[in-house]
């Protein structure tokens, strides 16, 4: 796993990558685990300044891994709890850390990882970035990314993009403020990523932090939102039309509710 996330550091910035661009950088329990684990350790490391979350390859992140999804099929209402937790637990980290966290978002995220990118602080995408919120394709719903997706492009926003699972491209996102700036390639991103990571590093570690504090104080912490997100996704995953969606996306065939 350790293969899966790579971490640089350099001189105050600390790049956590996603590293499975052969799976899109799709992620699994074991990677949810390592994320995390590396985001707290960087929270507690007073010589990192600006934390940037990266990813290998042409795709940010596909959201879940189709092996842990396979596992996720049988899975209990008790243990379908706990595996949201583990996501929980990542987007948490992420967002909760002091220090300003920016992603960098070069291709497409789906499902999931527009919840990585949600639950940063800034996130600056290419021309080629495109998201999608996939869930009820499926017969599941964006439970433990809505608090993120919601302070970040709004309600009517994630209402909208959650129930048509329409895929939309950087320029939208940027309308909608899920990307802060759209760059028209990844040279011209890393420069404006150097200039943006200079700029932060000039303010005060401790006014950063309480800043991040301040807006959750004022449009309500997603942590907040945990134990009721999770409850969601556990009840949905098992539901007969959760357990069609899911059976019917590995067999590669339409799920009942589609017909004919």
């Amino acid at each position: 796993m350790n293969d899966a996330l790579i971490l640089r550091s350099e001189a105050g910035v600390a790049t956590v990558t996603l590293n499975r661009p052969e799976l899109h950088n799709a992620f699994d329990d074991a990677l949810m685990q390592a994320l995390t684990a590396r985001f707290r350790a960087l929270a507690a490391d007073r010589s990192v300044r600006v934390i940037v979350l990266a990813a290998a390859g042409k795709s940010f992140s596909a959201g879940a891994d189709l092996v842990w999804m396979k596992r996720m099929a049988g899975y209990s209402y008790a243990e379908n709890l706990a595996d949201a937790g583990l996501l929980g637990d990542m987007l948490d980290a992420i967002h909760a850390a002091p220090q300003p966290v920016i992603a960098r978002v070069q291709g497409a995220a789906f499902g999931g990882g527009v919840g990585l990118v949600a639950a940063c602080d800034i996130a600056l995408g290419t021309e080629r970035a495109s998201f999608c919120l996939s869930e009820v394709k499926l017969g599941i719903v964006p439970a433990m990314i809505s608090p993120y997706l919601v302070q970040r492009i709004g309600p009517g926003a994630a209402r909208r993009y959650s129930l048509t699972a329409e895929r939309f491209d950087a320029a939208t996102a940027q309308r909608l403020g899920l990307l802060a700036e759209v760059y028209p390639d990844e040279a011209a991103l890393d420069a404006a990523l150097a200039d943006l990571c200079a700029r932060l590093e000039q303010n005060s570690p401790a006014a950063l932090a309480a800043c991040k504090g301040l807006y959750d104080a004022v449009a309500g912490a997603p942590a907040a939102l945990r134990a009721e997100t999770q409850r969601r996704i556990a009840e949905i995953r098992v539901s007969p039309e959760g357990q069609e969606g899911i059976a019917a996306f590995l067999a590669k065939r339409p799920p009942n509710w589609q017909g004919d």
